[in-house]
């Protein structure tokens, strides 16, 4: 019988997140997968991948029973043993906030989520366990917003991160983001007019209780990405809450300079600014599928296009599915870090 790996809880004090602007927790625990070898290899050193998770999810959403699927434990246990990966240290971060998620980015609005990794995750991981502490052999690779963390985080810090895989990563903002917000204007109006709604399904629906109201991902998915991409601390007196929405909150009509700020945050518009960070990276690997609900498939075409226009290298595929139930694309994620990871 093949050996098996290890998951371990830890719990780490944040200080870069001790008195954050939602109030939300600094002493955190997220999981951490040892390879088998690890505590039979004593004086062996071992690559790390960071799993980030999408919208909603922390790391111990990884190791969740799912019906007909693999959780992260049993998947990775799998690889290693069919020799399709590489023994490694995986280690699932929660960065999540009261508004569902950090995009593990800095903001005035939810606090240091990419500082937390950076300076604080990742030296302690080094620290506490026996890594390969190189960034050509630690990647960064998620789904979804996860996906959108791994690009950023790696193109902005190449000595850190030197492998990136994003699976369906949010990019392409126009054709993934504002499709709902028409969905979160009605579903705000549930609660009252302008601001006020918007403020009422902030104090009064981030919950447990169900069931939930009409659009709820709409509304919490567009003032969770408003959180990050147009905070606005100056607006909680005025609007009840800290951010600016990217459309008029009683008409609809889009508010282009607000939603330019989002834009700022687009990876398909980061790749010039970066091209010298990209260039470094062992790896840059995206894929997505063809019925993304949210259009993540074009956006990836499109960053991978200026890719190509700045000849920087990467591998991109494209399978026959939509955004949810793909956590079997992960094997493709960790055999691709397998190929390319320093070890």
């Amino acid at each position: 019988m093949k050996e098996k790996g290890s998951v371990v809880l830890e719990t780490f004090e944040s200080g870069i997140l001790k008195g954050n602007p939602l109030n939300d927790p600094y002493i955190r625990d997220f999981p951490v997968y040892l390879p088998p070898s690890y505590f039979s290899s004593l004086n062996k050193r071992f690559p790390v991948a960071f799993l980030i998770s999408g919208f909603t999810g922390k790391g111990i959403s990884h190791l969740n029973f799912s019906f007909l699927s693999e959780n992260i434990h049993q998947r990775l246990d799998r690889l290693i043993s069919s020799g399709k990966m590489k023994e490694m240290i995986v280690v699932m971060p929660d960065c999540i906030t009261k508004y569902g998620g950090s995009q593990f980015i800095n903001s005035t609005a939810t606090g240091k989520y990419e500082d937390y990794i950076i300076r604080e995750l990742v030296p302690y991981i080094d620290l506490k366990f026996r890594t390969l502490p190189q960034s050509i052999s630690r990647a960064v690779c998620g789904k979804s917003s996860g996906g959108y963390g791994a690009v950023i985080l790696a193109m902005r810090n190449p000595e850190v991160f030197g492998l990136m895989c994003s699976t369906s990563g949010d990019m392409a903002f126009e054709y993934c983001y504002m499709p709902d917000f028409p969905k979160a204007l009605i579903g705000f109006e549930q609660f009252g007019k302008g601001h006020k709604g918007v403020e009422i399904f902030i104090k009064k629906k981030l919950n447990f209780d169900q069931p939930k109201p009409k659009n709820f991902f709409d509304m919490l998915n567009t003032i969770g990405m408003a959180s990050c991409f147009s905070p606005n601390p100056k607006a909680l007196k005025t609007k009840g809450y800290n951010f600016d929405l990217p459309y008029d909150v009683y008409t609809g009509e889009p508010d282009l300079k607000v939603f330019n700020k989002w834009l700022a945050h687009d990876p398909v518009r980061l790749v010039k600014k970066y091209s010298s960070a990209l260039k470094k990276l062992k790896l840059i690997y995206l894929d997505a599928g063809i019925r993304d609900e949210y259009n993540l498939h074009i956006g990836a075409r499109i960053f991978c296009e200026k890719l190509n226009k700045n000849n920087i290298k990467y591998i991109h595929e494209e399978f026959n599915d939509g955004h949810m139930n793909i956590a079997y694309r992960f094997d493709r994620t960790f055999e691709t870090i397998s190929k390319h990871i320093k070890n």
